[in-house]
Formats: C-alpha cells, structure tokens, sequence
C-alpha cells in the first residue's frame, strides 16, 4: 500500500511539474509575441507623427492640403476603406500585404492628424499624447494580468462604440454642446475600455496553430490597439482642447 501511494504521488508530481512547464512556455510565447504587436504599432504611431509633422510644416503639403474640402474628405473616405478592406480581407491576404496596408494607413492618418498640429497648441498636444500613452500603459497591464474573460465588457464597449458614432454624426448636424461633452466623455471610457479587451483579445492570436496566421493575428492586433490609442488621443484632445 506504501509503495501504490508514494508511485500514485510521484506521478502525480510528474504531471504537475509538466502542465507548469507547458504554461511557463506558454506565457513566454505570448509575452514575446505581446512585445511584437506593439512593435508595430509603435511603428505605426511614428509613422503616423512624422507625416504629420512634415506636412503641418511643408507649405506645399498645406497648400494641397487646404485647397480642397474634397480633398481632406477624400483623405478621410481613404482610411476608413483602408481599415475595412484589411479587416475584411485580412484572411485572403499575406501577412506581407496585411503589413503594408496598415503602415500606409498609419501614414494617411499622419497626413489628416497634421490639421491637429495647426490647430492646437503644442502643450496641448504634448499633455493630451502624455495622458493617452499613461492610461494606454495602464489599460494594457489590465488586459494582459487580468484572470476576468472580457469577452462580454468588449461587446458592450463595442455596442457602445457604435453609439458613440452614431451620436457624433447626429451631432454633426445638431451642434449641441451638451451632446458633445456627453460623447467626448463616453468616447473616453469605450476607448479606454477597449484597450484591455484588445489586449486581451491579442494573447489568443499568440496560440494560432499556423504562423502564418500568428503573423496576420499580430497585424490585426496592433491595428486594434493602433485605433485604440488614437481614438482615446481624439476624444481626450476634444475635452483637454476647449479648455485651452
């Protein structure tokens, strides 16, 4: 009988030690992989700056810029094509050409972001990114401890998003200042929101059987948290800007 239980525990010990190694890997995968998404998206965001700042100081750029409503409008039209033609055809595309749509949005964004250069004041600009890249830090530590599925808190921030959009376009029309401070501030906590649930959203893409998939994952998931961070700046610059 001693001997079936000291086998029976030694096995058991076994198994233990082998689930931990397995989960340890695991997490290192992630981690590395983590470390990867937000790579590209950090180089996304200085591309995104960069363009920016060159044609905010290129009097050429402005002029071309400027000379058109339809053109700034075409601009606009332009990244939202981009953003749903990769998200909808992440999965027929290569993770090379996955990679190149999203570098060039990041700078077509740059070259509409360079109206806010001309707009505010460059210590708004600087304590509006500051308070977006803290709690962006924060929200992220968040999604990527948290033991919590944020399944359920993303469709509810995605619900939300979707509110946000539609408020702003009747807004659009309206120009109520009650109804703009309510979706500047809503905006704030849907982006903020979202950020975990990205995160989060991120770790599973790191598992994916086939590495060519884990590449397209990656693209897509610093795409997300790319929007995330630049939606959070917007919505923040709108409160911290009229109080300039």
């Amino acid at each position: 009988m001693s001997y079936n239980l000291n086998y029976n525990n030694n096995e058991s010990e076994t198994n233990l030690d082998g689930i931990i190694d397995n989960k340890l890997a695991d997490q290192g995968i992630i981690a590395r992989y983590i470390a990867k998404v937000y790579g590209w998206m950090f180089l996304a965001l200085c591309l995104t700056a960069v363009t920016a700042f060159l044609v905010a100081t290129s009097e050429e750029l402005r002029q071309i810029m400027f000379s058109s409503k339809f053109v700034f409008f075409g601009l606009l039209i332009g990244q939202i094509f981009l953003v749903g033609f990769l998200t909808l055809r992440i999965h027929k595309m290569s993770s090379g050409t996955a990679t190149a749509i999203f570098l060039g949005y990041s700078i077509l964004t740059g070259i509409t972001f360079s109206v806010l250069l001309l707009a505010y004041s460059p210590t708004i600009l600087a304590q509006t990114f500051g308070i977006t890249a803290g709690t962006f830090a924060v929200m992220s530590a968040v999604g990527y401890f948290t033991k919590k599925d944020l399944t359920s808190f993303g469709r509810l921030m995605m619900m939300m998003l979707v509110g946000v959009i539609i408020a702003s376009v009747v807004n659009f029309f309206m120009g109520s200042a009650t109804l703009y401070w309510i979706i500047s501030y809503v905006g704030v906590a849907v982006f903020v929101g979202l950020i975990a649930y990205d995160t989060q959203k991120i770790k599973q893409y790191a598992l994916l059987d086939a590495e060519e998939d884990r590449k397209k994952g990656a693209i897509m998931g610093a795409l997300a948290l790319y929007l995330d961070f630049i939606n959070l700046f917007l919505m923040l610059l709108r409160i911290l800007g009229r109080r300039d």
